[in-house]
């Protein structure tokens, strides 16, 4: 059977919303490039993207519910139906997995009680695994509401959850303060971060992350080693001792004849 239209929004959920949606949309010379924030907006409203919000992102764009739809179902980070307050994301990629994403992900399932993609009953966890999270170094790492949870363990990784559930304070290995994925939502959709010291919370690389930068400076790199044992984190990292094997790749490197400091030395022709 034909699905019915859309239910409206209340007149004055839609009121708001509409005013919102005004301001997103005259950040773009084109209407429709607002798509993607407008999808946030109406996220932040239910917690996933919903017909009606789908329906109301066309009306304000002048686009067909099929073109909306199109882009609602192409991106993961808009939700297709109810989730929790926190989306924790298990990162199962290759070095996560390796370095023991795929254990934490196991773990989860059966400490929460959900498959991937479920919602404990209390409407506060929903679980899934997720792509890279392009912090390998961090390796395995979790994420919640899109901040950084590095260096977890199964063990701590359901410590996490279970503050999450009890209401317990939780801050993030690094980058802004926690906030529910509504609020998330909203953020991604372009509106100001009201958070005390979000703006000013440094999610920057760590000392894994900037080896080869002080690689391509001519520095002597660092063995960095992230601690999985409570061990303090704020200890500096290792410089290898003259006793210590350092590979070719931890010494700078003749780069290619594009680096005038660094030539690479006579360039052959193909074939010769």
């Amino acid at each position: 059977m034909p699905q019915l239209p859309a239910p409206a929004y209340p007149d004055d959920v839609r009121a708001r919303l509409e005013a919102d949606s005004r301001e997103v949309i005259a950040r773009y010379p084109d209407s429709r490039s607002a798509l993607l924030p407008l999808l946030h907006l109406v996220q932040s409203e239910e917690g996933h993207v919903t017909r009606t919000g789908m329906q109301f992102c066309a009306d304000m764009l002048g686009l067909t519910t099929a073109e909306v739809t199109a882009v609602a179902t192409f991106y993961s980070m808009y939700r297709r139906g109810p989730s929790g307050d926190y989306q924790v994301g298990v990162c199962t990629n290759t070095l996560c997995a390796v370095m023991g994403g795929d254990a934490i992900f196991e773990s989860l399932q059966e400490h929460l009680g959900v498959a991937n993609g479920g919602t404990t009953e209390d409407g506060k966890v929903t679980l899934e695994h997720i792509e890279c999270n392009a912090a390998c170094d961090f390796a395995p790492v979790v994420m919640v509401n899109w901040e950084f949870f590095d260096n977890q363990t199964p063990a701590s990784a359901k410590r996490l959850v279970d503050d999450l559930r009890a209401g317990a304070e939780v801050h993030p290995t690094r980058g802004a303060p926690l906030c529910t994925f509504k609020d998330t939502a909203r953020i991604l959709a372009g509106f100001p971060d009201t958070r005390d010291g979000a703006v000013e919370a440094s999610g920057s690389a760590g000392p894994a992350s900037l080896t080869g930068l002080r690689l391509a400076k001519g520095e002597s790199p660092a063995r960095v080693v992230h601690p999985r044992d409570g061990s303090p984190r704020s200890a500096q990292p290792h410089e290898p001792s003259p006793a210590e094997h350092l590979s070719s790749h931890d010494a700078p490197q003749d780069t290619a004849a594009s680096d005038p400091s660094h030539p690479a030395g006579p360039v052959t022709e193909e074939g010769e």
